[in-house]
């Protein structure tokens, strides 16, 4: 029988989630399964002090390095990452990271296959970056390089000499004011700036839709879910903050009406496309992706960002379907590192 191991940066799987529903899912699909924590590998016995889920409990036991490492988080430290990148020489992951947000871009942009679909971006290296993209694009969104949850992002208007500015707050401020705020912004973390794309509803409301996409048991990708996230105040939608969603066919009736059904058809066959596509430009294979996109006015799809490790919106119960699919393909892995 297959065994996967779950790898966190976590000590504990009561404090993830997801843990129990990978349990949960393993137990369904006839395969082992464990959580564990880099400092709990032992490479002299090939062992891993891991936690199994067993009548209704985590218990801790002593376990055989596993066939395939569901690597579920990236290392927070650097004793952590040389463990991993020791285990990842010994046993098949399922993924890897595919890096921060201009990383992704410049690797999208240099393939040129799917280019058409970038939103012009650069990083900000110096506050006159951001002066002289205003100049170009009148309405720009700043973002963190390896934000998350939509956390930090900043909208930034331009009218004649002053700028409407969008963080917590709206703000109107002139370019010294501007200047001052981005330089403690880009002071401790890198920063991504967009031409903003708007994509609205027909009731002016901003949205995105995120494409959640997986390898199955073959390992082919297949779309597992597509969620709109709508936002009642904000420039960019993002469900951590004041964003919500609603059932997908039921945001392409109502957005859409009579070519909903040529939308769907448009975002699902892009949505497989771009990730086999993708997948295709690391070294190491993927297996799972949140490509977040936009639709403009004219219905042409806009990347925003893609992402590793994306999670679901607890309004639909998706995080068993979304385990199931991952059990799945760490068993198609290590059967096809066993013929080899």
């Amino acid at each position: 029988m297959v065994t996967v191991g779950m790898l966190s940066h976590r000590n504990n799987p009561e404090t993830v989630f997801k843990s129990y529903a990978y349990a949960a899912a393993a137990k369904m699909e006839g395969v082992n399964f464990y959580f564990f924590s880099p400092g709990r590998v032992n490479f002299k016995n090939r062992t891993i002090r891991g936690w199994v889920y067993e009548n209704g409990q985590w218990l801790e036991k002593s376990m055989p390095f596993p066939d395939v490492i569901y690597n579920a988080s990236p290392p927070m430290t650097e004793k952590q990452e040389k463990i991993i990148d020791k285990l990842s020489a010994a046993i098949p992951f399922t993924s890897h990271p595919i890096g921060n947000k201009i990383y992704v871009h410049q690797k999208i942009k240099r393939a040129k296959t799917f280019a058409q679909y970038l939103i012009p971006s650069m990083e900000i290296s110096k506050v006159e970056d951001v002066f002289e993209f205003l100049n170009s694009h009148q309405d720009i969104v700043m973002k963190p390089l390896n934000g998350h949850k939509g956390e930090d992002i900043l909208f930034v208007q331009k009218k004649s000499e002053t700028f409407i500015v969008r963080k917590d707050e709206r703000q109107i401020m002139n370019a010294p004011e501007l200047k001052d705020l981005i330089e403690r912004l880009i002071k401790d973390e890198g920063y991504l700036i967009q031409a903003y794309i708007p994509s609205k509803t027909r009731a002016g409301f901003s949205y995105n839709l995120r494409l959640h996409v997986q390898k199955d048991g073959a390992g082919e990708w297949n779309l597992t879910t597509i969620f709109p996230c709508i936002t009642l105040q904000g420039i960019v939608a993002n469900l951590n903050s004041d964003g919500y969603t609603i059932m997908f066919d039921d945001f392409l009736k109502q957005e859409f009406g009579d070519d909903a059904y040529n939308v769907k058809r448009y975002l699902e066959q892009f949505a497989i496309h771009f990730s086999e596509h993708f997948d295709g430009l690391y070294d190491e294979p993927l297996d799972e992706l949140g490509i977040d996109v936009g639709l403009d006015s004219n219905q042409k799809i806009w990347i925003f960002e893609v992402n590793w490790r994306p999670g679901t919106p607890p309004t639909f119960s998706l995080e068993l379907d979304v385990a199931k699919q991952m059990i799945r393909y760490a068993r198609y892995l290590a059967e096809t590192a066993s013929r080899q």
